[in-house]
């Protein structure tokens, strides 16, 4: 194994014992214990997705399984707390089963987890939590998270409402937070990860990137279509229910905007038949990219090729490394 740069020696790789300060974020209906597995084996953290296994005794088995599969290595659970994907009574359910399951790392998101601290802190769960703007990680650090995670404007998924971009993010964190966070949002390349380190970030997170590991439990037409797809090739949607989503620009994406456009002031109930996340899943299953909301960011820019997990980070790591030799600071 080669040495590891001191750079690389930050509070993400003290906090979940990884090589590198990368975080793969959850993935709703992908980040299974395959996924995350991979992502442990390949010297970085990933989370199996609670909101994927909607009964409890499915996501005790998904974490054994995980747990069987990583060995020594980390990894923890998403827990979305967006009502709409774990029903609030529900949420505190989940909370208690990983903690149950002996679960060290947890990935929080949706709103706020203070509700929910004392049983994670009890438990002795480091918390990561995710937000799509600054001003919600200071709230997250009042609350007691260990670190945050910001996303800015280019990410996949979720970038919320501020739409602030990762760069103007990264570069205000370090002067408004003394808990260590990371980075996301358009993040798919080494060279970014040593940009956000020089910011003070403790690393990046990403999601866009790893959609095309071998690893990941999705049709190949699917992660083809996030290979032929480029960063001008995502749309925002979902933005007048206040619920901004970043996916791949498709039929769907189109038809949403256009309803949106057409009426401002439309309700969820009149977009659900569109957005619903089935017909999305279809997607994963069949690599029928047409239809569904398929988060994607901007970091599909980075996608290109189908590889393995190790493959992925191992590039990441090199292209990190090429970044420090060109400001003369190589391990």
């Amino acid at each position: 194994m080669t040495q590891i740069p001191e750079i690389f020696d930050t509070a993400v790789t003290r906090t979940f014992g990884t090589r590198l300060p990368v975080v793969a974020g959850g993935l709703q209906w992908l980040a299974n214990a395959e996924y995350v597995s991979a992502a442990a084996h390949a010297g970085i953290i990933s989370f199996i997705t609670a909101a994927s296994f909607p009964d409890l005794e499915d996501l005790r088995a998904e974490i054994r399984r995980c747990r069987e599969m990583c060995g020594d290595r980390p990894f923890g659970v998403n827990v979305s707390m967006i009502p709409k994907l774990v029903p609030g009574e529900k949420t505190e359910e989940v909370f208690r089963l990983i903690a149950e399951e002996g679960v060290r790392f947890v990935e929080t998101s949706g709103r706020s987890p203070e509700a929910f601290m004392p049983i994670l802190k009890d438990a002795g769960i480091t918390v990561l939590h995710k937000v799509p703007s600054l001003r919600y990680a200071v709230k997250a650090e009042a609350v007691g998270v260990d670190m945050v995670s910001i996303v800015g404007a280019e990410c996949g998924g979720h970038p919320g409402m501020d739409m602030v971009g990762s760069m103007v993010n990264a570069g205000l964190a370090d002067e408004r937070l003394s808990i260590p966070w990371l980075v996301g949002g358009g993040i798919g390349h080494g060279k970014q990860i040593i940009a956000a380190l020089a910011m003070g970030a403790s690393g990046v997170v990403m999601g866009t990137r790893f959609l095309v590991a071998e690893e990941l439990t999705a049709h190949p037409g699917y992660k083809q279509a996030m290979i032929d797809a480029s960063e001008l090739d995502t749309q925002l949607t979902m933005h007048s229910v206040r619920n901004t989503v970043r996916s791949l620009r498709n039929e769907t994406t189109e038809t949403v905007a256009k309803l949106e456009r057409d009426n401002p002031d439309i309700g969820i109930a009149e977009l659900l038949e569109h957005v619903s996340g089935k017909i999305g899943r279809n997607a994963y299953a069949t690599g029928d990219v047409s239809r569904g909301i398929l988060s994607a960011g901007h970091a599909l820019g980075f996608v290109d090729r189908i590889e393995p997990f190790a493959d992925i980070v191992s590039r990441l790591e090199n292209e990190a490394l090429v970044a420090l030799g060109r400001l003369g600071l190589a391990a």
